[in-house]
């Protein structure tokens, strides 16, 4: 996003009382100008057409077409960075999930009660998330959303056949430093932000059921919502997956998200691996971060991680990942060109700790092979 000019925002909702608010807590800052306001999906799929937004604010349910018919249409035809309006209920938390899946790059909880004070108290962490998203690649990538266009009754289980095929990895040239197996490693720690929930989706559905190792994923979101995703992945990867509680032993053949709203880490303990589950004491910005997550990692097991940085804002994380590579670990992140934002692997790229960046399509397929 150049500097020297405003970030051209679009606002789809049809409560108009929504729409002032989102209009005065944006303007409230001048890197912004409202471009305009559409109150249903059909008027938002013109207005994104004509008007050629920066970034789009997308409320999920209005009449004639909600947000997700016409945030799939978006990326399909006009793909523009879209970041959805979501109130914080259970159907709210699957819309939103879905959405990111359609292509999303990121969302604004809302509370159902006192919505303009809730959002004007936010407006710091809003006008940050807008910014980020109108900064971020989107595309229509053939493929790219194939597995989350089948309706969620549809999912893949455990116990059926995949309704489509993952997407094939392109070949990429194995470097020089990696090995044929990394057969040292007790642990695949992955770490996700902005653009996370599809990225993961992509690496997970393409893991193999028999993975020799417990997989943890440290993803940035709120509360209300890593258990859904959890549950979402579970129903498409060959693997177990579930948000992790307090005091669970990982074991292989398992995906542990780390719960939204506290921090995570693993200990070793006389049974094995364990994962404590804790309320945040103000280490950092991020509940969960990829850093508490990954500086407890080296100290239970050293160099013997599997570590991968997908898409994300920010640089949460690159300091523990470098201590990783350091004690022998090896070290995967995705490559600018995949990623929706390249803030947190190229931040793992910069510092050296990166053996390699893979574009998100191989990432699976190398890290299956590595884990063999």
């Amino acid at each position: 996003m150049m500097s020297d000019r405003k970030v051209r925002v679009l606002i789809v909702d049809d409560s108009a009382f929504m729409r002032n608010v989102l209009t005065r807590m944006i303007e409230s800052n001048p890197q912004f100008e409202i471009v305009g306001k559409a109150v249903n999906g059909r008027e938002a799929i013109e207005m994104v057409a004509q008007l050629k937004p920066d970034v789009v604010t997308m409320d999920i349910e209005m009449p004639e077409m909600n947000g997700l018919q016409a945030l799939q249409y978006i990326m399909s035809s006009t793909p523009t960075p879209v970041v959805m309006v979501s109130s914080l209920t259970e159907s709210g938390t699957e819309a939103t999930l879905k959405a990111l899946e359609l292509g999303a790059v990121d969302f604004i909880p809302k509370a159902l009660n006192d919505a303009e004070k809730n959002i004007f108290r936010s407006a710091g962490n809003v006008h940050s998330r807008l910014l980020t998203a109108a900064a971020a690649k989107v595309s229509a990538r053939a493929g790219s959303n194939a597995a989350v266009q089948v309706p969620q009754q549809q999912a893949v289980r455990k116990d059926s056949q995949p309704a489509a095929p993952a997407p094939t990895p392109r070949a990429t040239p194995q470097p020089a430093s990696r090995p044929q197996r990394f057969e040292r490693a007790k642990i695949l720690l992955i770490g996700s932000s902005t653009g996370g929930p599809r990225a993961l989706q992509d690496v997970l559905s393409g893991l193999p059921g028999n993975l020799r190792v417990p997989v943890v994923v440290v993803q940035h979101m709120p509360a209300s919502f890593t258990g859904p995703m959890a549950n979402r992945l579970n129903d498409l990867c060959p693997l177990h997956v579930e948000e992790v509680k307090d005091g669970t032993l990982i074991q292989s053949g398992h995906i542990y998200v780390c719960p939204g709203g506290m921090q995570a880490r693993v200990q070793k303990t006389d049974k094995g691996l364990m994962v404590k589950v804790q309320p945040d004491e103000g280490e950092s910005l991020f509940k969960p971060s990829v850093e508490v997550m990954g500086q407890s990692v080296a100290d239970a097991l050293g160099g013997d991680v599997l570590a991968v940085m997908l898409t994300g804002m920010g640089s949460d994380g690159n300091k523990a990942f470098k201590r990783l590579r350091d004690a022998g670990a090896y070290v995967i992140a995705q490559d600018q060109a995949t990623s929706v934002v390249y803030g947190m692997p190229k931040a793992v790229v910069d510092n050296g700790a990166a053996h390699e960046a893979l574009p998100l399509g191989d990432i699976a397929a190398v890290i299956s092979k590595l884990l063999s």
